[in-house]
């Protein structure tokens, strides 16, 4: 049973195990793509509801999901064969999380866009 870790004996040594889970859960369309999976869902709705997604990436991202337990791959007996994605108990683990991340990401996003302007300055003169 993993015991819990204090932040003061936090280290994130390159060995470390938790690196590539934490890319793969901290990568925008892996968190999207757990955010909408609240049923069942075909690829090509997956596709529609992340807007600027391409096939390749939305595939590779699905197969990193499956791979880390996160979702399930499930071939439906249809003709012509469909596939559909939904989270399995590890990844519907992680819809509270990340809600709380999503509604703080909401809630200060404006302020985090004037800390953007501020540190980028005034705009400058074209010359």
């Amino acid at each position: 049973m993993p015991r819990s870790i204090q932040q003061t004996e936090w280290t994130f040594t390159p060995d470390c195990p938790s690196r590539p889970i934490l890319d793969q859960i901290a990568d925008k369309w892996s968190m999207m793509v757990l955010a909408i999976l609240e049923r069942p869902t075909r690829f090509n709705e997956l596709k529609r509801r992340l807007e600027g997604i391409t096939q390749r990436v939305l595939t590779q991202t699905l197969r990193r999901l499956e791979r880390n337990g996160m979702i399930r791959r499930t071939v439906l007996p249809t003709s012509p064969v469909g596939v559909e994605y939904s989270l399995t108990p590890l990844g519907e683990s992680l819809r509270d999380p990340f809600m709380h991340l999503y509604e703080w990401t909401v809630r200060h996003s404006e302020q985090i866009i004037a800390a953007q302007r501020e540190y980028d300055g005034p705009p400058s003169a074209p010359t």
